[in-house]
């Protein structure tokens, strides 16, 4: 049988990063997680945590910290139906789950906050792009995901959600210093553009199809989706904008698009762990009926 004291402590570290912030999170001393956590390893034979600043699990890590997300979520469900074993007071159990900025800012919360309304859960969103928050599945180190990547991670079910509709727009005065004369590779290459962080290809991906060949775009890094449209609007760069954001901009002519009718379509998935969990199962639902309302059919 495996020590669940001993998994939680390695959950901890995983999750705050550090075996400092895990003892703080549980209460206990730095030292008695890294006993906890050394005794574990001893027990299954092999090394868990990557002693590395943050911290990482090991594939077996990653596996017995999904293991203890199911475990928590399952004995939520048992103290509901048997109340005389829950402590007293409301217990809430955290779920993580990973999303992209975008679907965040339109979308994606409003879902998750009326879940979280009516369930005993205190959630917990990691950001990324929607091409790599799968690698939070696969770290273990949440439990569903909203991804661009259709093909499900081990040990997970993924389910279709739309596309996001994205919009390559700018500033009416901006368009009349880089583009009067239309837009092309050539003067993309001198527009400067806006990009979220070194993981974003979007911009880069909408002028690949535009010019049929790569493009090097001058950037502006900016991590937020609402500083991207006040960006946009005040005349720093171009962008693409998810079209439920900037809507009444291209409405009033604060923005227009920079080549009408050239849409960027993004696919998102919800990946999530196959754990026989009403919690998961009710935010599933919570998840696929907003993203069928917002996003496209495809």
């Amino acid at each position: 049988m495996l020590d669940y004291a001993s998994l939680f402590a390695m959950a901890a570290v995983i999750r705050e990063g550090s075996f400092e912030r895990a003892a703080r999170a549980l209460n206990v001393t730095p030292s008695a997680i890294s006993q906890r956590i050394r005794l574990l390893e001893e027990r299954v034979g092999c090394a868990l945590v990557v002693r590395e600043q943050p911290c990482r699990a090991t594939e077996m890590g990653r596996r017995l910290c999904q293991h203890v997300d199911r475990v928590r979520l399952l004995e939520q469900e048992l103290q509901e139906a048997l109340p005389t074993l829950a402590p007293e007071g409301l217990v809430r159990v955290t779920l993580p789950v990973a999303v992209n900025a975008d679907s965040l800012a339109t979308w994606f919360a409003p879902a998750l906050a009326g879940f979280a309304a009516e369930a005993p859960v205190l959630m917990e969103v990691a950001v990324d792009d929607q091409d790599h928050t799968s690698e939070w599945l696969r770290s273990g180190k949440v439990l569903a995901a909203v991804t661009a990547s259709a093909r499900p991670t081990a040990g997970c079910n993924s389910q279709p959600l739309g596309a996001m509709r994205y919009m390559a727009a700018a500033s009416p005065a901006f368009m009349t210093r880089y583009f009067g004369n239309g837009v092309g590779a050539g003067n993309l290459t001198r527009a400067p553009s806006l990009l979220f962080n070194t993981k974003d290809e979007l911009q880069t991906r909408w002028a690949h199809r535009l010019c049929h060949r790569h493009v090097e775009l001058p950037r502006h890094s900016l991590p937020s989706s609402q500083a991207f449209v006040t960006a946009t609007l005040a005349g720093m760069g171009w962008g693409m904008h998810p079209e439920a954001l900037i809507a009444p901009h291209l409405e009033d002519g604060s923005l227009v698009e920079l080549v009408p009718g050239t849409p960027l379509d993004v696919p998102l998935y919800w990946q999530h762990a196959r754990a026989a969990s009403a919690l998961l199962d009710g935010l599933t639902r919570q998840i696929l009926a907003a993203a069928h309302s917002a996003l496209i059919a495809c």
